[in-house]
């Protein structure tokens, strides 16, 4: 056993046996290099990561190799979902360098933890014009030695062109009609006319950038920005990189027709990807948007829910093919041979309805499931009945590890999503599950002075200080619980999460926000990404929380904070709108008001409070709030003196300091949230 014996990720407890005398990131690490006069390796990757398993076997696992790290080295091993801050910084200094970056991240660092050499994945030999991982070590190795001040030069160099990158974004105006109308040219653009999403593959699901097209649909009425996103995620659903029998997405697309995916789920996809298909069919009724929303919120339940009520991270792309050799896919390929073994007689039908082939679409004639477009009608009873042997097979099979840690922005975006996918479908279990996660945050993950804990596992709370991405999703999702729930205590919480926004994340002068804490521990530099990619930035995400924050309370220094961390869409959202998808949908709130929904009853159990309260949470208006309560209430500031309508419910709707007047019926409301 190494020192990460004792942590909380289970991607550095991976590591606990290898015969590399691994440290965590800590002072010590480094301090320890001083003292032996070596340089660090840092190696940071994460669990469900298919190339970091393969280094991990081939080199961290040989023990000719660990000798050697272990006489020359300090070796630094780190989980890049728990320490996103470190992650960040050297990936930019990667990037910067090489022009690409990926995981496993390899980097070498002075005992001052300034970088000098850099890569991702080495092989144990050397192949494909790489070298092997021992001639990259020997190497620096050998620089260390002999050519010290050539490191420090290059090593001080780095630093200091990484401190000259700060962002700027002309000004706080965030972006108006103009600059949406730009993004959305632009996204056209890279849109793929023939399979949805936008640029080649591999292909991501633009989960936020859908968005963006759904809300500046219902703002504006462009019928190609709803068609982009309906036709995106119609292709999306109808290919592998949805798991046609179990529900949920994998993390993306190797192909540009999303044929065959990279295996590994995680639960920031899943909980963005569900919300985007509730939203769908919020818009537009679709069945198919209904089913995928439902079926990937169960698969989250089902197969992320933690013992504490929490959601794990992920799922691996690797597991067992039966011949105890881990292999990327082998629980969810079929050949069809397999589908005969399994159904007999229906085996010809299931092949047909779901792609298998005898050449296979994925490896060694195998096949991923998908649904593609045919002629034909299915008999839906016996398409079912397929489905539920070859699920019940498949469960059978070796099941891919699981990243049971806890990580709080991602349990946040799955509140929201799963909040509203029960309110929309009448689903009070997913609703339950959401409150069941949120609960955990608060009790877990938030001290007496409302600071976040970036992870937990087993319901010990992770070390590390979360990031501003934990407290604009963690705040997102109790704002979304708020309006579903009609329980105040939400937006307190809310509330207290992004005071520390405004407090320690904010610059004063600029409005700009950073990715650290102002005492966080200080890095080579403090990290600041205003880009969307995998999931929102923690930049976008708190512009949103923030703005919906104000339009709950009125706070003018919230709405003010949005709007300056806004201005930095106005620059990127035209020229780059694919990386700042959610900060573009911010801006389509901004710009809508947002509208702020009171609905007030005469008691908890009145059936038309209940009607309207559901008639407000299913409006499309972009970022529209809803506060639902007993009149009189002090539950929500939005209820203030807000009284029935001749004894009966009403709902009050209001933006940009004009209300109109109230109204007791459903359809009235509809339409003042739909326009």
């Amino acid at each position: 056993m190494n020192r990460l014996a004792h942590e909380t990720s289970p991607y550095l407890l991976q590591h606990a046996d290898n015969p590399v005398d691994w440290w965590p990131w800590s002072a010590e690490a480094f301090e320890a290099a001083r003292t032996a006069n070596r340089p660090v390796l840092l190696s940071v990757g994460y669990s469900s990561c298919h190339w970091c398993h393969v280094m991990a076997h081939e080199s961290f696992e040989d023990r000719a190799t660990a000798d050697f790290l272990n006489e020359h080295f300090v070796s630094v091993k780190v989980d890049r979902e728990e320490r996103p801050d470190v992650d960040a910084v050297y990936m930019e200094a990667v990037q910067a360098a090489t022009g690409q970056g990926g995981w496993p991240m390899t980097v070498f660092l002075t005992p001052d933890a300034e970088p000098f050499y850099f890569g991702t994945y080495f092989p144990p030999d050397p192949r494909h014009g790489m070298p092997s991982f021992r001639q990259v070590l020997e190497g620096v190795r050998s620089a260390w030695a002999d050519r010290r001040g050539e490191v420090a030069e290059v090593a001080g160099k780095i630093v200091r062109d990484l401190a000259q990158r700060e962002i700027s974004h002309q000004g706080s105006q965030p972006p108006g009609e103009q600059e949406l109308a730009q993004a959305l040219l632009g996204l056209t653009r890279e849109y793929d006319p023939q399979r949805g999403g936008f640029g080649g593959a591999p292909k991501f699901p633009p989960s936020m950038v859908i968005e963006f097209l759904l809300r500046h649909h219902a703002r504006t009425g462009a019928d190609g920005a709803l068609q982009m996103a309906a036709d995106t995620c119609e292709r999306m659903a109808r290919g592998g990189l949805y798991d046609q029998l179990g529900g949920g997405f994998a993390r993306y697309s190797v192909d540009r027709d999303w044929v065959v995916p990279h295996f590994e789920k995680m639960l920031y996809d899943n909980a963005l990807l569900c919300r985007a298909y509730a939203h769908l069919w919020r818009a537009t009724g679709s069945e198919l948007a209904r089913r995928v929303a439902l079926e990937t919120a169960d698969f989250m339940v089902r197969e992320l829910r933690t013992g504490e009520g929490g959601f794990a991270s992920a799922l691996d792309a690797d597991s067992d093919d039966g011949t105890g050799r881990h292999v990327e896919g082998a629980y969810y390929v079929w050949t069809p041979a397999q589908l005969r073994e399994v159904l007999g007689d229906d085996a010809d039908l299931a092949a047909q309805y779901f792609g298998v082939t005898a050449e296979g679409t994925f490896e060694h004639g195998q096949s991923v499931l998908q649904l593609p477009q045919q002629e034909g009608v299915f008999d839906a009873e016996k398409i079912e009945s397929v489905k539920r042997r070859l699920l019940a097979e498949r469960a059978g099979r070796p099941a891919p590890g699981r990243d049971d840690k806890v990580v709080a922005a991602w349990n946040g975006l799955a509140v929201a999503a799963l909040a509203e996918t029960g309110a929309y479908f009448d689903r009070p279990d997913l609703v339950e599950a959401a409150v069941g996660a949120a609960d955990l945050l608060v009790r877990l993950h938030l001290d007496d002075h409302a600071r976040l804990a970036r992870t937990s596992r087993d319901g010990r709370t992770g070390a590390h200080a979360g990031v501003l991405e934990d407290y604009g999703d963690v705040a997102e999702g109790f704002l979304a619980l708020a309006s579903v729930t009609g329980e105040g205590v939400w937006l307190d919480f809310a509330g207290l999460l992004l005071d520390h926004v405004l407090a320690r994340f904010t610059d004063p002068e600029t409005g700009a926000l950073y990715d650290t804490a102002s005492d966080a521990e200080q890095l080579i530099r403090r990290p600041q990404d205003p880009t969307d990619n995998a999931a929102p930035s923690g930049w976008t995400a708190a512009a949103g929380a923030l703005l919906g924050y104000a339009a709950h309370t009125g706070s003018e220094a919230h709405r003010t904070a949005a709007e300056r961390a806004s201005g930095v869409v106005r620059t990127l959202g035209p020229r780059v709108p694919r990386f700042v998808g959610w900060g573009l949908a911010v801006a389509e709130a901004l710009l809508d008001g947002p509208r702020e929904v009171a609905v007030v009853g005469p008691d908890a159990q009145d059936p038309a409070t209940a009607a309207l309260h559901r008639t407000a949470l299913l409006g499309t208006a972009p970022g529209a709030v809803v506060a639902a309560g007993t009149v009189g209430s002090d539950e929500f500031p939005l209820l203030a003196d807000r009284p029935l309508v001749g004894g009966a419910a009403a709902a009050y709707v209001c933006r940009n300091f004009t209300c109109d007047a109230p109204t007791t019926d459903p359809e009235r409301l509809r339409a003042a949230l739909g326009d």
